[in-house]
């Protein structure tokens, strides 16, 4: 890893050039592990704003576990055990970015609700925007060794087959192998957290990354098929998208996620995203 001031000034730059914080972690940390992917990268952006502009958990930490599930599928030698990997990778990403900030929410972080023009407004015209610069530049260092720790751990106590959720939304999707490790992390609201659903980011960033591929946007924002694949989201759940409500608990372990998943859990949810 490169001098810490370097990185976080590198990072800065590259958010000033970029536009969203989920297509920055994603972009840096790729480069630390010497593996870029610009398209993936891209398709990120609609993350940005915890998800869509919902004011949930931090671009920054979305973008992070796509990095570093994409690492943990080149480092192991199978999918299950790379999707075991990623999510304990992405536990780490969330303890190292919560003791920084204390939430993990965009909406705690800016104080911005970003449904609201006037609200957004006070926070670009206020110059409150530059706080998430600061924080970009300040945790980059961090994310990158919570993230290397992370991907070192080898779980050895699994007793089922690691599936993720937001893993087998992407399969329905026609993902490959590594795009299923890439999200794997996000499972049960993001590294098990229980806040908004991993699956539903997954979802979002499947369908960005065909368009952009085929269109090769500059940026992904927002774009019609992420729009459209929120709005079926929510009419199925009724506006809910905490993972914890949604499932009706929290998961302590990557087994207690797999056993939910391969028993039916949240199955009708994650086909209608693969259908979005």
């Amino acid at each position: 890893m490169g001098n810490s001031k370097t990185i976080g000034k590198d990072t800065r730059k590259a958010f000033i050039k970029l536009g969203t914080c989920s297509q920055t972690f994603f972009y840096t940390l790729n480069r630390e592990f010497g593996h870029p992917l610009e398209a993936e990268e891209r398709a990120a952006d609609p993350l940005a704003g915890g998800i869509m502009q919902q004011g949930h958990q931090c671009g920054m930490l979305w973008g992070a576990a796509l990095a570093v599930g994409a690492e943990a599928y080149r480092r192991n030698e199978n999918c299950a055990q790379a999707s075991a990997v990623a999510i304990t990778a992405t536990q780490h990403l969330m303890k190292s970015f919560s003791d920084r900030t204390e939430s993990v929410n965009c909406s705690d972080i800016t104080g911005c609700d970003w449904s609201s023009t006037l609200s957004m407004a006070k926070y670009f015209f206020s110059g409150r925007f530059i706080s998430c610069f600061k924080l970009a530049e300040n945790w980059a260092p961090e994310a990158i060794t919570s993230a290397t720790a992370g991907l070192s751990c080898k779980p050895t106590e699994l007793t089922q087959l690691p599936i993720s959720c937001a893993s087998e939304a992407a399969k329905k999707m026609g993902a490959s192998d590594e795009e299923m490790v890439m999200v794997a992390g996000f499972a049960g609201g993001l590294g098990l957290s229980g806040h908004a659903c991993g699956a539903l980011s997954a979802a979002i960033w499947m369908n960005t990354l065909a368009l952009s591929r085929k269109q090769k946007l500059k940026t992904t924002v927002r774009n019609p098929v992420a729009e459209n694949t929120l709005k079926a989201f929510y009419a199925e759940t009724d506006n809910e998208i905490l993972c914890s409500k949604i499932s009706g608990q929290c998961f302590k372990t990557i087994d207690d996620h797999a056993k939910f998943i391969k028993e039916g859990g949240c199955d009708k949810l994650i086909n209608i995203l693969a259908q979005s």
